[in-house]
Parts: C-alpha cells; structure tokens; sequence
C-alpha cells in the first residue's frame, strides 16, 4: 500500500480510503509473509521482512503497541540489572543495538545519564556496582559512553535530592530513553513504507491450511474490528509476533503448542517530578527487598517502575495492584527523603505483562526469567517467537525472518524479492534521517516559537516534524494544546488520524501521545475535546461519537485503575 502523501489533504475521508486500500490490499494478494501481532516485536518483523524484499503483511489485533509494548519503562537499555543473572550475551546483544537505535531514529531514542547512588550495607555494594559497570562498558566493546565512578559528593552534586545518610558513593553511566508506543508505530509506518500492507484493528478469527485442518497453515481469516467485515488473507509463512497473546494466536491457527511462556507483570508509577526532584535517571537498590529499580525523568513527570511478579491474569486485564503501588512510593521515599510520595500523588500507574521465554532449566521466577528471545517451528509452518525485550527488537526480527526463510521451500519455492533488499541496520526509521537532535529541537522551536512544543514535534516526529506543523498552517485553530499543561497540539490528532491509521480516542490519547498517561483523568477530558475533530476525519455518526467516548472511559479504566489487592 503506498505511504499517505507528505501534504495535508483538504478531503477529511482521507484516512477513511487509506483503510480501505490497505484492506483491500490485504484480500487482493498472496503474501509472502504474514506478521499477526503489532507491537514492537512483530513491526520489527514486518519492517524486517519488507526491507528485505518479501511480500509482507502486518495485522494488529488493536492499536499497534497496545499491549506491552506501551506499558514499559521506556528504555532501550544494555540491561545493567542482567549482569547478575549471567545473561551476558543478552547484555552483549543488547548495547549493540542500542548504539544501532541511537543511529536509526536519534529523535526517539536519546542518551540518557544515570546516576547509582550506593548505600553501606546494600545487597549490592559499591565495588560490585562499580565491577558490574565495568563489565557493562566491555561487552558494549567500549563503543558506548563509560561509567565514572563517583564519591559521596559527586552523587549529591549529580542528584542533590537523594538520602546523604549512609551514601558510600556510587557510579554514573549511559543508557537511552524512549518512547515506547512511537518506536513501535515508527517501525510498523517503516515497514508500510518498505512495501508492506500495514493494517491496525484487525483480528485473525482462524487459520486456513491447505487440504484441511492437518496441512499446511496457508493464511487467517480475518476480520475488521471496526466494521465487522471478514476476509481471507492468503500467506506462504504466518509469523506469530503477539508476545503474551502466542497461546492464544497458536490455537485460534490451528493446534495448540508448547512455547514455555512465562508472563511477568511489571508495574510503573507517574509522579510529579518537583515532588522527587530528580535530575535525570537514577538507578536505586530498594532498600525493602533489594531489587533494582530506575527512577525516570518524564518531562514534568517522573516514571518509578518497575515491580516484577508472576502474572495470574490475562494480559487484556493486567493492572497495577495497590500493593505495587505502595511498594514504589515507599522505596522512592526512603532514597529521596524529601518527596513524601502518597497515592495522591500517583498521576497514572499501570502494568503490562512481559512475554519472557522460560529458556533455562529450573528458571521459575519472574526475576530469573530470560530476556532472550524463543523461536519456534508448528508442523503446519506456524512460526512464533515469544520473550526479548524492546531493545533487542531489531535482531529478534532478524532471526525470526531467517526462520520464516527457512519455512519458505516448504510452501513452493523461494519466491523473487519484490524490490532490492535494504539493510535494516542502516535503514533509518521514518524521521530518523536528522542531521542532529538539537538543531532539529532548535528549528523547531523557532518555526513553532514555542519552546515545549516544537521540542515535543521534533522528538516526536524527527525530520518529519513539519507535516504535522503543516496542519497549523492550513488551520490555525489546530494549534492549540489538547491540554494546557502539556505540550501535545490537536494538529497532532489529525496526522495521527491521517498518516498514523489512528482510529480511536485510545489510539490517538494512549499511544501517538501520552496524554493518558500524564493527567490524572487520564486523558478523559481531551477525549471529549478532540471526539468532535475525530468525529470528522473518520466521518463518524453522533451515535458512533458517543459510543467512541464510552470505549475510551472503558479502554483507561482498563489499563490504568489500580487493583485493591
């Protein structure tokens, strides 16, 4: 399906014919590949796929990262606290494609220093900090910045909120942040703009395999989740990218299979950040239990997270439990003295469920688990993957579609590449061809004369920020804020709409910004702001508006009310 045009249209059913193309698409032609699951592991595939020249569809049940993929600490990480479970390859893996990310979309994924404060009598004591760190630095091959070892002083100097009773010292080091759902749709318009037919609220309802139920899986069935409407789409190989849905994915295609899933529930808090006072991104040893937990800088806000729990529920009801929520305000208060965090201050919380493959023997705990990455084969030609982590998504794409190339003689042959391959490692993703982060934050700043906003439009957007600028210039009205404390416009709800196939409050409130998770009615007022403009571009009825208002006060009673238990 070809890419929306980079010039607002002045016809408002436009996103309403691009949805039809791309259905159409997904009925009209046989694919090569078919990857059912949007969230980053399996937009990773589909832009994987694509790049490399195979036929490729991409399906997402809802919104794309509307699962885990937006409910993570939004770090794309070497993973520090691995070191202690001997996962050295994972960390390995893992500062390798972080340096890549930085390189391939530098507007969303930025540097982020961390400060580690060390205590007298913590389970990890500062030489161990300070070794690990330095072990950190080598299986990065010292490509990424080093730590420095710090001083009492030095850490207060960094972050001068922090306890001083009972400080020893600490280390400073580097990691990147992220946003989570914007990387992942960045990856899905990626692979759209790589050839594939890209396609959000689209269920698989079953599998289609040659000569009956025992042959070859050969396609889904699948339906539109917005009309109802069903479809057959024919593939040679489905790729099963739904992370804690695989289960589920498996026995709706065909018969069940055993992939070792281990669902771990982890929890993140928002709090306003003048009430910690953190300077940038701390690394804290929870003096309740030991565990190692990150204090994020969030703009006006600060992400606590993570708690890490065996998940007993399903991963469409997963919520944060009073109990976590407790656990991370008491463990932020007893580093940071001052803050006297209480519930009342909790902006928003919730809890997603990580996918994690069960790999080694006698791995049973959530905390063990590994973060790598499981790949397996169905005798019908089901290809699933389940674990790995958000950083490492790129190469668990890249071995996945050398499995699924793998499944491709079985199914007729290796067809001819429907365009010149491309090297996903060199291949920016869409807005990640700036010349540099600042400049692109400079000019956005000055075109938009808003410092906020134009910082939010150029590490948002990249090198693209302008599209959705050009939405202001052709109305101004679409220059006002969703919310005056945020820096979120509405132009930015008619380029999602538009060029982004958002097509729910949720879609647009959830995950093209986060206004659902930085205001404490979690973004039901500017639901109601912006239904009217949705209502428009997506020609909703009166009926359907009111309706999309209940579904988005029913989508973030979901995801963000906090569990009594």
């Amino acid at each position: 399906m070809p890419a929306p045009k980079d010039t607002p249209e002045s016809s408002s059913p436009v996103a309403v014919a691009t949805r039809q193309a791309a259905l159409a698409a997904l009925a009209a032609e046989p694919f090569d590949m078919l990857v059912v699951g949007g969230g980053i592991t399996g937009a990773g595939v589909a832009r994987e796929a694509a790049l490399a020249g195979f036929r490729t569809a991409l399906l997402e049940r809802d919104d794309f990262a509307s699962g885990t993929s937006s409910r993570s600490s939004r770090l794309v990480h070497g993973g520090v606290r691995y070191l202690e479970h001997g996962h050295l390859g994972l960390v390995f893996e893992s500062s390798r494609e972080r340096r890549l990310l930085l390189a391939l979309a530098p507007h969303l994924v930025r540097p982020l220093a961390f400060t580690w404060p060390v205590y007298g009598g913590a389970r990890v004591p500062l030489w161990k900090v300070r070794a690990g760190l330095a072990l950190y630095d080598a299986l990065s091959l010292f490509r990424n910045a080093p730590h420095h070892a710090l001083n009492r002083g030095d850490v207060l100097a960094a972050e001068p909120a922090l306890a001083p009773d009972g400080m020893v010292g600490g280390a400073r080091y580097w990691d990147a942040a992220t946003d989570d759902s914007r990387l992942t749709l960045a990856s899905a318009l990626a692979a759209r703009e790589a050839g594939a037919s890209v396609a959000n609220h689209v269920a698989v309802v079953a599998g289609i395999h040659a000569n009956g139920s025992e042959g070859r899986l050969t396609g889904v069935a699948a339906e539109d989740r917005l009309t109802g409407a069903t479809f057959p789409i024919r593939a040679r190989v489905v790729i099963n990218a739904t992370g804690p849905w695989s289960d589920a994915t498996a026995a709706l295609t065909g018969s069940p299979q055993g992939t070792q899933l281990f669902g771990s529930a982890g929890a993140h808090i928002a709090v306003p950040r003048n009430r910690v006072g953190n300077n940038d991104a701390v690394t804290l040893v929870s003096p309740l239990d030991g565990r190692v937990m990150f204090v994020l800088p969030s703009g006006v806000h600060t992400i606590i997270g993570t708690t890490e729990r065996p998940a007993h529920a399903g991963p469409d009801d997963i919520r944060a439990t009073r109990a976590e929520v407790t656990y991370l305000l008491q463990s932020v208060n007893r580093c940071f003295p001052f803050a006297q965090l209480t519930m009342d201050d909790v902006v928003s919380a919730w809890c997603g469920i990580r996918p994690l493959a069960a790999v080694r023997a006698g791995e049973h705990s959530a905390n063990a688990a590994s973060r790598e990455h499981a790949i397996t084969h169905r005798a019908d030609g089901l290809v699933s993957i389940t674990g790995g982590k958000l950083t490492t998504y790129r190469a668990m794409a890249a071995d996945v579609l050398s499995h699924a190339r793998n499944e491709l003689p079985k199914s007729g042959g290796v067809p001819t590449a429907a365009h010149e391959a491309r090297p996903s490692e060199s291949t920016p993703l869409p807005g990640g061809d700036i010349v540099s982060r600042e400049a692109t934050v400079s000019e956005a700043r000055a075109t938009v004369r808003d410092a906020a906003v134009g910082e939010r439009l150029a590490l948002a957007y990249g090198s693209r920020w302008r599209n959705v600028w050009s939405y202001v210039q052709r109305d101004g009205s679409l220059g006002s804020r969703l919310s005056d404390s945020l820096p979120y416009l509405l132009a930015e709800v008619a380029h999602a709409v538009e060029r982004e196939m958002a097509a729910s409050l949720s879609d647009v409130l959830v995950r093209r910004t986060h206004v659902a998770f930085e205001t404490r009615d979690n973004g039901r007022a500017a639901a109601r702001r912006i239904a009217p403009l949705m209502g428009t571009l997506l020609r909703w009825s009166e009926h359907e508006t009111a309706q999309q208002l209940v579904a988005y006060d029913r989508d973030v009673a979901r995801l963000f009310t906090i569990d009594d238990v």
